[in-house]
């Protein structure tokens, strides 16, 4: 999980390396922040996606990737 202190220097990153540019050290900080942001969104998404039921016409639930309806 990503803290909001960790999006939050995100942010600050991003803003200075728009106004005037990064360090070596403030870059790969930044890589690392938002490698992690990403996979914790990644995490998060495929958790909600998991949790989905899809349902046919008359109510079945079914497979999304196949179509086919589950017991």
């Amino acid at each position: 999980m990503i803290t909001q202190d960790k999006i939050d220097r995100i942010n600050e990153l991003a803003r200075k390396q728009k106004r005037e540019g990064l360090s070596s050290e403030e870059k790969k900080e930044q890589k690392k922040l938002r490698e992690e942001y990403v996979k914790a969104f990644r995490t998060s998404l495929k958790a909600q996606l998991d949790n989905i039921t899809v349902v046919d016409q008359e109510g079945y639930p079914v497979n999304p990737r196949t179509g086919k309806r589950l017991q």
